[in-house]
């Protein structure tokens, strides 16, 4: 028996909810000072209801040999990868013109 999508009512197999939802999404991706002068990329607006956050920032983490977090609503990555972040977050599925980088 196929499994059938709630939104849509289409099968899984059929189904692009996901996939739309990826493209509205607005991400900002921007660089933050921290603590004594420590440079921080911030991701913001990706829907930990709509990703798997988690395994977003660990491959996020483990691409770019640094370290991070996920915390409300917010990824932080040390370090500045804001172009890096922008070209892995196409790579992903999302829109070119929904990721602002500051």
């Amino acid at each position: 028996m196929a499994v059938i999508c709630k939104k849509c009512g289409l099968p899984d197999d059929l189904c692009a909810c996901g996939e739309l939802e990826k493209e509205d999404t607005r991400i900002i991706v921007r660089l933050e000072k921290r603590r004594f002068s420590k440079t921080t990329t911030m991701i913001e607006g990706i829907d930990p209801k709509q990703s798997d956050v988690q395994s977003i920032i660990k491959e996020l983490k483990s691409r770019f040999a640094c370290g991070g977090t996920a915390k409300d609503g917010f990824i932080m990555l040390q370090g500045d990868h804001r172009d890096d972040v922008k070209s892995y977050l196409l790579k992903m599925g999302f829109n070119e013109a929904a990721i602002e980088v500051q």
